[in-house]
């Protein structure tokens, strides 16, 4: 008879001596566990663990001595491979754990000697021999190497050895030590050191970097580092360069827990360019930079949330200054500026929903701007006032009536970069709100049928309208426009009801793997009706009689007003569409349960238009279309949209009020776009969202320096580097074309990037597009990465366009020792 296996059980126990204790020794295993009770000793064998107020200790074999409250501790040789495995794991209070060989400690006086001790400290790794702790909480060390590697025996390092050592609450004191690279003593060293260990923020001068670029030779990021209080820190930096110009850079960041974070940055640059002694040498530039980034969390402040993503400054700070972005071409060829600040609050128990925001944008090339001072919305849920929250059954058809209300506002002013701060400019202010009410009804009719109507009331307030007029001038008369100040208001309103159905249709085949294609058809039909808010009876509309043939031509008085005016002429007609969709039905070749798969051919296509019977001519609108569809196991996706206009075009390209297809042609296409994203791994692209979003969570435990470099990973889609995806390949294209009139106008652009491994530890990347319009790359670049597993090689280059460059970066992972690396570069801005 076969005896089953015993499974292993978790023991637990508290310790019942040692009365003089001020608390329990709390202590477990999952293998066993031996209590010897002459000599009080208790051996636990297997994940082992042992608690005593703020002291863990966790191994593979711990002996409990609760006679003289003593703990020893050590891993076991694993009889399978041979290997030592299941160190102790020490820990105590909040300093970090402690890997160790061996360990013996006396819990009651906090004394205690360790063998081989292994922890993380302050970015780097620290090994020693032996390592000794007094019940004062100090320790002593020696045999001890600080390094860049976490390996037992450390590789491809940057190390300091350190023949001996104390360590106490606030500060490190050492022996002789001396440097150590690739396990080569090096002829550096000093007879003994005392590092300052503060267990709160402080103060630190912040090292330059030196080189040389057309400026001439510089010493970049000299500065000084405060930390403010708890939740403030601030670094300043300068950089001078020798032929005259200089930069000032300041940073702070702030971080309240469960509360807030953020980081605001300000960056001044005076720069001279051209030769000494010229005009443009003498008039250096003055540039500025503001950046400002502030999140709030979900828990500060339930129902109310606030945020901020600022960006803004002189449109020429990025090429003037390229070195405060590490001459990244990137940032160098910007064109555009963008920033937000929002606000947002839900109340009455989410009736209402109200947001705000301060946006800007500027276009850099242009040298204009966009301002909005303020934007805001209110928008109300939609409810049903004639329906009861007591109702039994179903709703009735005027139950099923149901209203809404949103309200816009904002502020808006478009001008030059040069004219914003002028007293004239700022009198260009558009402003206005808008108030929206509609009312609708959904019912169904016949079984089949969903009748729709609806009532949309829109009102607009201005502060402002226009009045135009003809003044005598020399040559005859000319157009004047006055601005009338005041309030007034304009509105609108239109009727609509219709009917929609859905039609289903399939077709069988007998033989090959194709079972069925199924086929939807989602038609609908609507009549709409608006009166003409140009007429006379409005007052929205007036005319503007013409000096020669006194024929009076009609304008708005909101004109050019944010919101627009209504519309004119009378509406008194129907809509329509058609929504298809078209599916297959093909057997499965895999081993799944399933004996056949669903394989979309055609998501969507639509086809929408209308027919005014009041219009006087061109009653049969455009014809829109839009669809999308997906290949290759869905991994491409592909959106196309378009017009078609059915009436012809006579010989100088105006429209004429006849319909194209009396000559045989259903309508004329006069604009097509096409859009498709694709990645080939969807593994690679998933991993590289997934470690985005890892590398947005942590940034506010990170350095500036180090923010700003992982902002270029989440800028720069090739950045990212993962040796557990062997190949990707992406790509985007987009291709627009319109016709009005007689003349097309075609536009299309390629952008594709990829990585592929050419060994475990090297990997290949590239990014690069095609501009078609001008017959041309656009920028293009090459990485290459080698992990030296604590260290770091890479190579970028960028061989075509105006930008060309070449950098060799070796560094260290640790985060603390980042200003430890080797660079050399060659760049537009660097010949060194």
């Amino acid at each position: 008879m076969q005896i089953p296996p015993l499974k292993a059980d978790t023991v637990t126990k508290k310790s019942t001596s040692g009365s003089a204790l001020e608390s329990e020794v709390i202590y477990s295993a999952e293998d066993s566990i031996i209590s010897d009770r002459e000599t009080n000793i208790v051996k636990m064998y297997g994940k082992a663990r042992v608690k005593y107020q703020d002291m863990e200790l966790d191994a593979d074999y711990i002996q409990y001595d609760q006679k003289n409250n003593t703990l020893f501790a050590k891993g076991l040789i694993n009889p399978k491979n041979n290997r030592y495995t299941g160190r102790p794991l020490f820990k105590q209070g909040s300093e970090p754990p402690i890997t160790t060989d061996s360990l013996f400690f006396n819990y009651k006086t906090k004394k205690g000697k360790s063998f081989g001790v292994y922890t993380e400290a302050e970015g780097g790794y620290l090994q020693a021999r032996q390592f000794k702790k007094n019940e004062y909480g100090e320790g002593n060390f020696v045999h001890g190497v600080y390094s860049s590697c976490n390996l037992p025996y450390p590789h491809n390092h940057f190390g300091i050895n350190i023949t001996k050592g104390i360590v106490t609450e606030k500060q490190i004191i050492t022996g002789p030590a001396y440097l150590e690279i690739e396990g080569v003593p090096l002829p550096v060293g000093v007879p003994f050191g005392f590092f300052p260990k503060p267990n709160k923020r402080s103060g630190g001068l912040l090292f330059p970097t030196f080189g040389e670029d057309l400026r001439g030779f510089f010493m970049r990021d000299l500065g000084y580092y405060i930390g403010l209080n708890d939740y403030w820190d601030l670094a300043t930096r300068g950089t001078l360069y020798s032929k005259g110009s200089y930069e000032l850079a300041t940073a702070a960041r702030y971080r309240k827990n469960y509360k807030y974070d953020g980081n605001v940055n300000f960056r001044y640059a005076s720069t001279k360019n051209g030769v000494e002694g010229t005009r443009a040498f003498a008039n250096p530039s003055k540039d500025f930079n503001l950046t400002w980034s502030h999140s709030q969390s979900p828990l500060a402040n339930p129902g109310t949330t606030f945020s901020a993503s600022v960006n803004a400054g002189t449109g020429s700070f990025f090429q003037n200054v390229p070195g405060a972005n590490g001459y990244n071409p990137t940032e160098i060829a910007r064109n555009t500026l963008s920033s937000s600040i929002s606000y947002g609050k839900v109340f009455y128990d989410g009736l209402f929903n109200f947001t705000s925001s301060l946006t800007h944008s500027q276009d850099i090339e242009k040298k204009t701007i966009s301002l909005q001072l303020p934007q805001f919305n209110l928008a109300m849920s939609t409810i049903n006032p004639f329906d009861s929250k007591d109702r039994a059954g179903e709703q009735k058809w005027f139950q099923r009536i149901s209203l809404g209300y949103t309200m816009q506002g904002t502020n808006l002013i478009n001008t030059a970069e040069s004219l914003l701060f002028k007293k004239e400019t700022l009198r260009r202010f558009q402003n206005g709100i808008r108030h929206d009410i509609p009312v609708s009804m959904s019912l169904n009719v016949a079984k089949f049928f969903q009748f729709n109507s609806s009532l949309n009331y829109s009102e607009k307030w201005y502060l402002q309208t226009i009045r135009k007029r003809l003044a005598p001038v020399a040559s005859g008369f000319a157009q004047v426009t006055d601005t009338i100040g005041g309030f007034s208001r304009v509105y609108d309103y239109s009727v609509n009801s219709g009917f929609s159905t859905k039609v289903y249709g399939k077709f069988n085949f007998k033989k090959g793997n194709l079972m069925a294609l199924r086929h939807v058809m989602t038609p609908s039909v609507g009549f709409n009706y608006q009166p003409d808010f140009g007429s006379n009876r409005f007052g929205f509309f007036r005319d503007l009689q013409n000096d020669t043939s006194r024929v009076a031509s009609r304008y708005s008085i909101y004109e050019g007003s944010y919101f627009g005016a209504p519309s004119t002429g009378k509406v008194a007609g129907i809509g329509f569409s058609l929504d298809n969709n078209i599916e297959a039905k093909v057997r499965s070749t895999d081993d799944s349960t399933k004996n056949f798969v669903n394989i979309p051919i055609l998501q969507s296509l639509t086809f929408s238009g209308a027919y005014n019977f009041a219009a006087e001519n061109f009653k049969l609108s455009t014809i829109g279309f839009s669809g999308r569809t997906a290949l290759f196991k869905q991994k491409i996706g592909i959106n196309f949209y378009g017009t078609l206009d059915p009436y012809r075009l006579d010989a100088s390209g105006a429209r004429l009020d006849k319909f194209t297809i009396n000559n045989g042609t259903p309508a004329r296409l006069t604009s097509f776009g096409l859009s498709t994203d694709f990645s080939l791994n969807s593994t690679a692209l998933k991993k590289r969202n997934e470690a985005l979003n890892q590398i947005d969570a942590g940034k506010q435990n990170l350095s500036l320096q180090q923010q700003e470099e992982l902002n270029a990973i989440s800028r720069d889609p090739n950045a990212f580097v993962d040796f557990n995806v062997p190949w990707n390949i992406s790509a985007a294209y987009s291709f627009n074309y319109s016709k009005n009139g007689l003349e097309s106008v075609i536009t299309n652009t390629l952008n594709f990037y990829g990585d592929f491994n050419v060994t475990p530890k090297w990997k290949v990347q590239y990014t690069s597009g095609y501009d078609f319009e001008r017959n041309d790359l656009s920028l293009t670049t090459f990485s290459i990465y080698r992990d030296l597993h604590c260290w770091d090689l890479s190579f970028r280059w960028s061989p075509i366009g105006a930008y060309k460059f070449y950098s060799v970066d070796l560094r260290v992972k640790a985060s603390i020792l980042q200003d430890l690396k080797l660079s050399k570069r060659r760049d537009f801005y660097n010949n060194f």
